[in-house]
């Protein structure tokens, strides 16, 4: 009896699926052996806790541990063959030979806060690299520098620093889960950037693995591959293990309120004011804005700021800058700067900040996120419309973060993040839900939102921030995408950085063996 085409066309998938099975399981048992050669360690060596196999009792959890968006922890999400946790940079060594001698793609996670799961999901055969177990931090506070490795998170280096100082921070982000690697190789922003830019401006050195399995600091791998990782995303270059970085002063109290408004009592004419003000305020002042629908159809408008200097000298800067905010003495709370780390962190000021050290974010779900850069102020048209979409969804929201001060002071081409001067705010758009089969329904509603935004925003190109990645502007779709292809996203996230990146990568990875669905393609010349 014949067989149909449709049934041949089945077969041989079959076929092609059970052999690139079989070559990728090949590849990982070639993979355990080089790495034991390599190492001396083991899978049946349990005392190591560096190998976890689909076959070990804690796979599981260690795949989940710093797995932060729900949206790819599901039955259906690709899981890798083999987890390394490194214990030493000769074991971060060890695998990257072990994996390029056997072509195995790898993944590089520090904390798990990349928004598109790429630090630990792929569609292909992979395995990931996991430095959780690498997270020393060493404080010279004679120098007023730190060592900190990449699988520290933002709040065990606050906590290590406060341990030190209460005059001494480091201006990173607000999340304190994110895994110091992955936010400082993308820019990183937070509460104090205005006054000392990114976190990725105030590193002074670092320690990777290239793709020869060698170890390079800052005067070995020299200043354009040094340029590269400061912003550029570091995993495309190779495992930066560990940054040196630069700690900057605080005063021993700051201020902080926290006002919310309704439309209702005018909050559309206070963000058209926020907007013309909130990047010309002092760079002692972070303003941002907290936008969000809710079940009765209404949108809510938080002003959040932090203030480096105590209350009365808030007062006065908002009354000369922002009176129709009405802020008054009620509102504001003085606090260390560590209390405000606890606050923008989402946890309580009155409590220890050993909560910072819980490596676990409370805060897991399924969501999607994506950015945008705003040059002009948007139209109060403009805004009666973004209501009507946001007051539809009861989970989404958008964060408004002001630039100006030290942001527009520094070049746009000091490091690969260019987006500085001209740029009013970022906006961050986010949108979460619980259940698995909601995902469409609410990633629809966020893709829409954006398109609404698009008359509104930066254009040639429409910029975004790497450290919001959003698959939707592009992915390389196999490890030969050429740089042109590339740049249909690539220069939203870097603009004219774009083409020195890709200079750099075909010098220090020419065989692109630290590819994935956004690296950093070959500039071939």
């Amino acid at each position: 009896m014949g067989i149909s085409n449709c049934g041949f066309l089945t077969l041989v998938f079959l076929l092609c699926i059970s052999t690139q099975s079989a070559t990728s399981n090949l590849a990982s048992n070639n993979f355990l052996k080089c790495f034991h050669s390599q190492t001396n360690l083991s899978v049946s060596n349990s005392s190591s806790n560096v190998i976890f196999t689909t076959n070990s009792s804690s796979y599981t959890s260690v795949f989940q541990s710093s797995a932060q968006n729900f949206r790819f922890v599901t039955a259906s999400t690709p899981k890798p063959q083999l987890i390394i946790r490194p214990l030493h940079e000769s074991h971060i060594q060890a695998a990257v030979i072990c994996s390029r001698k056997n072509s195995v793609n790898i993944r590089i996670r520090s904390g798990g806060h990349d928004y598109e799961g790429l630090s630990y999901v792929s569609n292909i055969p992979f395995i990931i690299i996991d430095l959780a177990n690498l997270r020393s931090i060493k404080i010279d506070m004679e120098n007023k520098t730190a060592w900190v490795e990449s699988g520290a998170t933002l709040g065990e280096l606050y906590h290590a620093i406060a341990e030190e100082s209460n005059i001494y921070a480091f201006p990173a982000g607000s999340c304190a889960t994110i895994g110091v690697g992955g936010h400082l190789g993308g820019g990183g922003l937070g509460t104090i950037f205005r006054k000392y830019g990114l976190a990725s401006d105030n590193v002074i050195d670092a320690q990777i693995v290239d793709v020869n399995g060698r170890i390079f600091d800052r005067k070995s791998m020299g200043e354009e591959l040094f340029w590269a990782i400061r912003g550029g995303g570091g995993a495309s270059f190779g495992i930066i293990f560990a940054w040196k970085i630069k700690l900057v002063p605080v005063p021993s109290i700051v201020t902080m309120f926290d006002i919310s408004k309704t439309l209702e009592p005018g909050a559309t004419k206070l963000l058209q004011k926020w907007q013309l003000v909130a990047d010309k305020l002092s760079d002692t002042l972070f303003l941002d804005v907290v936008i969000a629908g809710n079940s009765n159809n209404t949108i809510l408008v938080s002003f959040r700021a932090l203030f480096l200097g105590v209350s009365e000298e808030l007062l006065t800067t908002m009354e000369e800058s922002f009176p129709e905010l009405g802020v008054e003495r009620k509102d504001c709370t003085e606090m260390s700067w560590i209390q405000s780390v606890l606050y923008f962190a989402g946890f309580s000021t009155r409590k220890s900040y050993d909560v910072l050290l819980n490596r676990t974010n409370p805060y897991k779900s399924p969501f999607k996120a994506k950015s945008d850069y705003v040059k002009e102020p948007i139209s109060e048209k403009g805004l009666q419309g973004l209501w009507k979409i946001l007051g539809e969804e009861e989970s989404g929201y958008m964060i408004w973060t002001p630039y100006g001060g030290r942001m527009s002071e520094i070049s746009e081409f000091e490091t690969p993040f260019p987006h500085r001067s001209g740029n009013l705010y970022l906006i961050q758009y986010m949108v979460t839900w619980e259940a698995e089969e909601e995902t469409e329904e609410h990633v629809n509603w966020i893709r829409r939102l954006y398109g609404y935004m698009t008359p509104f925003v930066s254009k040639n190109p429409r910029s975004a921030y790497l450290n919001y990645r959003d698959l939707d502007l592009g992915i390389n779709r196999n490890e030969n995408e050429s740089y042109g292809q590339a740049s249909v996203w690539g220069l939203k996230y870097f603009n004219t950085n774009f083409k020195r990146l890709a200079q750099i990568k075909a010098e220090v990875d020419p065989s692109d063996f630290f590819w994935y669905e956004q690296s950093i393609p070959l500039f071939l010349s």
